[in-house]
């Protein structure tokens, strides 16, 4: 019977010190749990002493321009599926765009206002623009694309980017200020023409601004620091893992055609490739009764 309560408490002091190492062990993992700087750091980013925008220096000796640039810089850096999709893309599109802006005489940061307009992808906004440059209809129309329910030009990668030189031009003619060029971008040249004569200024720094377009030079700023700089900003990459444009052929149509499905196979390609390359292509046919000629790629 002594022995059996030996044996009892024995057991019983084991059980009771069982639980107590449990509970110290389960605490420990609580704690390295919620201690979440273990794994992951989220670091105050050092803002560059010079930033410059299409030649103009940034005045980050004025608070508040400085905490817009930092807000971007932090949106940007910390949004990292999205900055490194546009990194792998900019790859891809840059080379067709940068020497239509050259050609044009428009400084080359402003490849990085089409990065923060869509993402360099032909995307539809809820007011109606569309493509990289996130063209209106009236817009497009007015500086030369062709919108309809069969062709819309806002998604020709080309035609848009000539398209949206035009207006850099055009802006640039009347402001003065590549700043003022992109601001305008977002607000119209008339929006800025209205602010510039409340409040007496012609900077676009020193313009008191509505939130979207008060962020949407620093938000190209940050775009072109990040993108410029990847690896300062913890983006890792090989040369393997960026997106190319496939080599194409182009084929130029001067007629109707029906089905381009057809037109695809007779050249070799699918429909898929077609209008993988021709996004601009809205219907499954191009009616083309005028006889414009057009320029469709496909696969070589």
């Amino acid at each position: 019977m002594k022995n059996t309560a030996r044996n009892l408490s024995l057991i019983g002091i084991l059980i009771i010190a069982t639980f107590f190492i449990t509970a110290k062990i389960s605490g420990d993992k609580d704690n390295v749990q919620k201690s979440t700087g273990l794994y992951y750091e989220i670091k105050a980013l050092k803002i560059p002493a010079n930033l410059s925008f299409a030649g103009e220096k940034v005045p980050l000796n004025e608070p508040d321009v400085r905490e817009r640039i930092d807000r971007e810089l932090l949106v940007n850096v910390y949004w990292q599926s999205n900055t490194l999709l546009n990194i792998k893309r900019a790859h891809k599109f840059f080379p067709v765009i940068e020497p239509i802006l050259k050609k044009n005489g428009i400084p080359d940061d402003f490849k990085y206002l089409a990065v923060i307009e869509s993402g360099l992808l032909n995307v539809t906004s809820p007011a109606g623009a569309k493509g990289f440059w996130q063209i209106m209809p009236a817009t497009a129309k007015e500086y030369g694309l062709e919108v309809n329910e069969n062709v819309d030009e806002r998604n020709h990668l080309e035609k848009s980017t000539e398209a949206a030189c035009k207006y850099f031009l055009k802006a640039y003619e009347k402001f003065g200020s590549w700043s003022l060029v992109a601001g305008s971008y977002n607000a119209g040249m008339s929006g800025i023409t209205k602010v510039q004569e409340i409040q007496k200024s012609n900077s676009y720094y020193d313009l008191y601004l509505n939130t979207e377009t008060s962020r949407y030079v620093p938000r190209i700023v940050a775009t072109k620091e990040i993108m410029t700089n990847p690896k300062k900003y913890g983006f890792l990459y090989d040369q393997e893992d960026l997106y190319t444009l496939a080599p194409v052929k182009k084929v130029e149509v001067e007629i109707e055609l029906p089905s381009l499905a057809d037109f695809s196979a007779e050249h070799g390609a699918s429909y898929k490739d077609l209008k993988i390359l021709n996004p601009w292509l809205m219907e499954p046919k191009l009616n083309n009764k005028s006889g414009k000629k057009y320029i469709i790629d496909l696969p070589k």
